[in-house]
């Protein structure tokens, strides 16, 4: 749709409901495949795997996350096709048209903390492989800048300045990557599968790894309790859903360019519980093959690759995890941190600048590798507060507007959505109290049960989200 008199300080070009609409259902379903297909991604699907402790578990307990996944994915994917805005536009609604700005800018911290994190990781793939060369071995121990070695230093270039090319040709470029990287990350993921499966000669699921072994390897995946019992796979399951907290807010950014709904919920279906449970298989699968050939539990799938004697595997494998990170850092973090920097000057920042200052600020990050240290704790709280932002941007649009919002009004900054001033109190008064039982109580307290961290998100979402409701019920 065609916006008439918008407010320079609330449209520009890119914010613009989307008018070319050619993603159809396969390009939807690679925004999953590049979205979870991350060296990260594949540590957390093979640690919950694992931990499942039988196949029919793992088919519940991801089965079950994969499903509600879906249905979240398509509630927030709807408003994007249905309105054509992106998540900071849409967030307008419930937030006030400055307001937004507040949960758009949250959103961009995470988005530019990861945007370095996985571009080291991919860029750290590459230095893997090159390292089996003597020669680059010196190289990497004998030369240093900025605290990493050279070596480390010029892959990392490498990969942030690949990602930028890709990005800054605007989200058609974005959509033809996505077509081609998904299908091939799933063709060298096979791969590597079977390789693994018959050189160990056995097919399993992991019941054979010892108990104490398998704790300690899947630690950092923040799941309690013994694998299958009830308590795991319930966390399992709460984990496998946190996992996707970013695209909850953001999955519009991409879906505004979908064909029709029908192309978004194809797209999703194969996208998301189909995809989502084969990776977790093969993930399991070939980490569980790995242990029969090599004695370890090694879920960084650059640990396997690192023992290939094969150079074409060990090419094949360092290939695939660099693109399948550097489509999760456009999806999850480029395209997000974009939209969002857009948002706060319209008129000086388009999509294209928006990138490249997520680009520069990973870039200047990386340094002090901020990922690597305690910095990870602040981002996840950051982080957590993204479940309260969810729940009442899906209840004003839900349960509110009934799934109907004045897109014009959206961009007036004297119109339906300025609220208080551009800002919505009621919304922020929420989200501050979703924020508390989401982030703060279990961050800094220890007034909670230990189990509440496990689904911080949800209850952001209930809280943040009821607690809107409640206010805005007064209203009507």
């Amino acid at each position: 749709m065609q916006i008439t008199n918008p407010s320079p300080r609330l449209y520009n070009e890119d914010l613009a409901p989307a008018r070319d609409r050619r993603w159809g259902a396969f390009s939807i379903f690679n925004v999953w495949t590049s979205d979870v297909h991350s060296l990260w991604g594949y540590y957390l699907a093979a640690s919950l795997f694992l931990l499942c402790g039988s196949l029919l578990n793992f088919v519940l307990a991801i089965g079950i996350g994969s499903l509600v996944i879906y249905a979240l994915m398509q509630m927030v994917g709807l408003a994007g096709v249905r309105t054509g805005v992106p998540f900071p536009v849409l967030a307008r609604a419930s937030f006030g048209t400055f307001g937004a700005n507040v949960p758009a800018l949250v959103r961009a911290v995470v988005a530019c903390f990861w945007y370095g994190a996985q571009t080291a990781a991919a860029s750290g793939a590459i230095v893997a492989l090159l390292l089996r060369s003597p020669a680059m071995l010196e190289f990497h121990q004998t030369s240093h800048m900025l605290g990493h070695s050279t070596l480390e230093l010029l892959c990392y270039l490498f990969v942030w300045g690949a990602q930028l090319l890709i990005i800054q040709n605007g989200m058609e470029t974005v959509r033809r990557f996505q077509d081609w990287a998904g299908p091939a990350v799933w063709v060298a993921m096979l791969m590597l599968a079977v390789y693994l499966i018959v050189k160990s000669g056995t097919f399993s699921f992991g019941d054979e790894i010892p108990q104490e072994i398998l704790l300690e390897a899947t630690r950092a995946a923040g799941v309690p309790g013994t694998p299958g019992s009830f308590v795991t796979l319930m966390a399992v399951a709460a984990t496998w859903i946190t996992y996707f907290a970013a695209l909850y807010l953001n999955f519009c950014d991409f879906s505004r360019y979908a064909r029709d709904e029908r192309a978004l919920r194809l797209g999703n279906a194969w996208g998301l519980p189909v995809n989502l449970l084969a990776f977790c298989l093969v993930a399991g699968v070939t980490t569980t093959a790995a242990w029969h050939v090599y004695g370890e539990v090694l879920l960084h799938p650059d640990q396997i690759s690192a023992k290939f004697d094969s150079l074409f595997l060990a090419l094949l494998a360092a290939a695939t995890f660099a693109i399948a990170t550097l489509g999760i850092n456009v999806v999850a973090n480029f395209v997000s941190a974009a939209f969002d920097f857009s948002n706060t000057i319209p008129r000086y920042i388009s999509f294209k600048r928006g990138g490249l200052i997520a680009a520069l600020i990973a870039l200047i990050l990386y340094p002090w590798a901020p990922w690597e240290t305690n910095a990870t704790h602040f981002v996840n709280f950051i982080g957590s507060t993204m479940g309260p932002i969810f729940g009442i941007m899906m209840v004003d649009y839900y349960l509110i507007r009934k799934g109907v919002v004045n897109v014009e009004a959206l961009y007036q900054e004297h119109g339906e959505f300025r609220f208080q001033n551009g800002w919505h109190v009621k919304a922020f008064i929420a989200f501050g109290i979703g924020m508390v039982f989401s982030s703060i109580l279990p961050t800094f307290t220890s007034l909670l049960p230990s189990w509440w961290g496990i689904y911080g998100w949800f209850f952001g979402v209930l809280i943040g989200g009821g607690c809107y409701y409640i206010l805005r019920s007064a209203d009507r």
